[in-house]
């Protein structure tokens, strides 16, 4: 009898981790598209005041999970989402070449800015380079909170670590883990430097102590991407939604919206989809 009972549940508890592991894109609605993005895109609130008119233009509904370039990469090639949307050329172009995703096109780019407290104890407004401002944050051992995350922003600030002359220390460096919303956060607390987007910056300023340190040098320079899930890889996500939000995107109307997006009078986002890449888009989808 105990044995018929553990086989029974046994039984159970496999179809049950089968119905588990079964729930894919295939579930979804073909009217919802899942797009990985990252968090600054969301905390700018861009897509807040974009998607409704995608949606109103197009019927489907955009289900956006706000995590770091790294993740929504990775959630691309596990097939969990359709599309992504980030700001890490250098992963994006290995993404494609995988095979994980087709091509990329470009959406727009703003800046990174370094931002920390009033007083400025590392004197990094006078710098001339961002790697000088980095160098100086070193060399002061001043408060550094880090993205952590693996998140674009993390990379670029990987990135210009590894371009500056010094290395971040446990003693004044300080990882986060969180989105850039919360990094911010932390940062002002802690009264601190971190590195921002513009956009997520303009969203978040007027609540935040600190101040722009530094800023306005071309290693800051900040694309974005949209890549459509390769449907060969994963043919149950909603390759026909994910292209109907690309070409939107990079749609004269989309690109429009995305200019004219402001907080105040600041402009977050500068539109750059190549036209030429649109019509070619239009012509085959």
């Amino acid at each position: 009898m105990k044995i018929k009972r553990f086989c029974l549940i046994s039984l159970i508890l496999s179809v049950s981790f089968i119905a588990i592991s079964g729930v894919h894109a295939e579930e979804y609605p073909k009217n919802i598209i899942r797009l990985a993005t990252t968090t600054s895109t969301d905390n700018s609130g861009l897509l807040a005041a974009l998607l409704p008119k995608f949606t109103e233009a197009s019927g489907y509904e955009v289900h956006v999970i706000a995590v770091g370039t790294g993740k929504a990469l990775r959630m691309g090639r596990d097939g969990d989402v359709d599309v992504v949307l980030v700001h890490a050329r250098a992963t994006e172009d290995k993404f494609v070449a995988e095979g994980y995703g087709e091509k990329r096109y470009g959406v727009m780019y703003n800046d990174f800015i370094i931002v920390g407290p009033k007083d400025d104890p590392a004197g990094i407004r006078s710098a001339k380079a961002v790697t000088q401002a980095l160098d100086l944050i070193a060399q002061t051992q001043s408060l550094f909170v880090s993205r952590g995350d693996d998140s674009g922003t993390h990379k670029k600030e990987q990135y210009l670590w590894n371009k500056s002359e010094t290395r971040p220390s446990k003693t004044w460096y300080r990882e986060a883990g969180q989105g850039m919303g919360k990094v911010l956060q932390i940062a002002a607390e802690l009264d601190a430097y971190t590195l921002t987007d513009r956009g997520t910056w303009l969203a978040y300023h007027n609540k935040s102590p600190l101040e722009i340190r530094f800023e306005s040098d071309p290693l800051l320079y900040n694309p974005y991407g949209i890549i459509a899930v390769n449907p060969v890889r994963h043919p149950d996500t909603n390759h026909d939604g994910a292209m109907a939000l690309i070409k939107w995107f990079i749609s004269p109307d989309g690109q429009t919206m995305i200019g004219e997006f402001r907080i105040g009078k600041d402009q977050l986002f500068t539109p750059s989809a190549d036209a030429g890449e649109f019509a070619a888009f239009s012509k085959a989808y």
